[in-house]
């Protein structure tokens, strides 16, 4: 049974979705947009909502698997172009992308990553499809060299009609809005969170003597890390996971 719709288009409130979650990155994978998609997935499946995840196959492991709580991963056979990136043609995804969307009846789509070409061709399928669409932007980027151009480029058509953009600050969000060309109403801003359980320190080591910034990132520009500021603070030192 299809899930009822509000006027206008939006979902009814209060009835449990079908999300399916694309990307190029997903474990076995490795990285910040990899933990962030099986997360948010946990979260969604503990919300009564179906969930499915799809990305590309990584080595051996290709076709259906099953993770936590039953999430369903689609692992498609489909060319690595560059740095786990699939090449993007719109068309050699439509056939494996609209079956999947139909079999698992699909109501909302969610890509990730202005990196991922799969991310991009599920937003146009989707659209196609009358599907509503989601898009999460995890990094910054440039406006200068080719690579951030080009992206950008692809990032405007992508963006043009979707329903709704997450980005994972305000800095984020002011630097898709700029890329993308895009109204910023309709994107939201949900900061990633990290669990100070996972990170708590010992009183006995504590030096009064210095201000210590623990960092949980990688040290890189589109990252949003702003490591000068040691250049102004001499007593000020970083920890770095």
């Amino acid at each position: 049974m299809a899930p009822r719709r509000c006027p206008g288009g939006r979902m009814a409130a209060g009835r449990a979705q079908s999300v399916c979650m694309v990307s190029d990155f997903f474990y076995p994978n490795m990285g910040g947009v990899e933990s962030h998609i099986y997360q948010l997935s946990q979260c969604l499946i503990e919300r009564g909502h179906k969930v499915l995840v799809v990305t590309h196959a990584y080595g051996s492991r290709k076709g259906v698997r099953y993770l936590t709580n039953g999430l369903k991963v689609y692992y498609l056979p489909l060319r690595v172009m560059y740095n786990q990136s699939t090449a993007t043609t719109l068309f050699h995804s439509l056939p494996l992308l609209r079956y999947i969307f139909v079999r698992e009846r699909v109501t909302i789509v969610h890509a990730h990553s202005s990196f991922s070409a799969m991310a991009h061709d599920a937003l146009f399928h989707a659209k196609t499809m009358g599907l509503h669409t989601v898009f999460t932007d995890h990094s910054l980027f440039g406006f200068a060299d080719v690579s951030s151009v080009l992206t950008n480029k692809l990032l405007t058509v992508s963006l043009c009609d979707t329903n709704h953009i997450i980005c994972v600050s305000y800095t984020s969000k002011e630097n898709t809005v700029l890329r993308a060309a895009l109204d910023p109403r309709i994107v939201s801003v949900i900061p990633n969170a990290v669990d100070p359980t996972d990170f708590t320190p010992d009183p006995s080591r504590r030096d009064d003597s210095t201000v210590t910034i623990v960092v949980v990132s990688r040290l890189v520009y589109r990252k949003g890390n702003g490591s000068k500021k040691c250049l102004f603070w001499s007593s000020l030192s970083f920890v770095h996971y």
